[in-house]
């Protein structure tokens, strides 16, 4: 089955924005998790925009569903992995001023510094996944280094769409596909993410070699108006639909 990581970064967005305790990050995983979720996504910046270390401590003491904690690949940030042990940790790119993350890891320019980056984490028995673009040379040097898990970026594709560009969306839909048959044959679990809508989830989810997407800030839009759980259990119907 394909599983629905949802990522509650965004829940401690609206509450940061206002400094108070709610909205809760930990209340909207324990929604996900009755909603069908198979896991929760929760990324840890430096600037401590919208997740907080605080949250991280709530999360690990009470979820009953896999952690799956994405960071940049800093020694403070894999000295707290390593405290917390999550099931799984995602090493994305990270820059203070983008809004979001706007691409995948250079990992063919960077293998030896991952590599030995990642050691202490996999030894800690983490499952570690490397966020990157659809690059045969990217997915060859992450099963180089050891990940067990590379997520698609699908930033693009999502954007190419939103701007009606139609055949350009299309070409990078078939790179992603390659890129996940590349990875899956080289021996890496493949997961895929960002973006993602309703509108977009479809042909992503049919693709057969991805096993696990990561939503979030569509997830935490829709709720406004349809609820967190009716807002997560539409699109874990939309991703059941175009994998059957």
């Amino acid at each position: 089955m394909l599983r629905l990581g949802v990522n509650i970064d965004h829940v401690a967005t609206i509450r940061n924005a206002r400094g108070t305790p709610w909205p809760d990050p930990l209340r909207a995983a324990r929604i996900a998790e009755q909603a069908g979720a198979d896991g929760i996504t929760a990324h840890l910046r430096e600037d401590r925009r919208h997740i907080s270390d605080a949250d991280i401590d709530a999360l690990m003491a009470n979820l009953t569903r896999p952690l799956n904690f994405e960071m940049a690949a800093t020694m403070e940030m894999q000295a707290i992995a390593l405290r917390h042990r999550p099931h799984a940790v995602c090493i994305v790119p990270e820059k203070r001023e983008e809004r979001t993350t706007e691409g995948g890891l250079d990992v063919a320019g960077n293998d030896n510094a991952l590599a030995g980056y990642i050691a202490p984490l996999r030894e800690a028995g983490c499952r570690v996944s490397l966020f990157i673009g659809h690059e045969p040379a990217q997915i060859r040097a992450a099963a180089r280094i050891g990940a067990a898990v590379v997520e698609l970026h699908t930033g693009a594709y999502c954007d190419l769409d939103t701007e009606g560009r139609h055949a350009e969306r299309d070409v990078e839909l078939d790179a992603l596909r390659r890129g996940a048959e590349l990875a899956d044959s080289l021996g890496l679990e493949v997961h895929a993410g960002h973006g993602l809508t309703y509108d977009t989830v479809a042909p992503i989810a049919a693709i057969p070699q991805i096993r696990e997407l990561n939503i979030g800030h569509f997830l935490i839009s829709e709720s406004v108006f349809l609820g967190l759980e009716g807002a997560i259990r539409e699109m874990r119907a939309r991703m059941d639909a175009a994998r059957a």
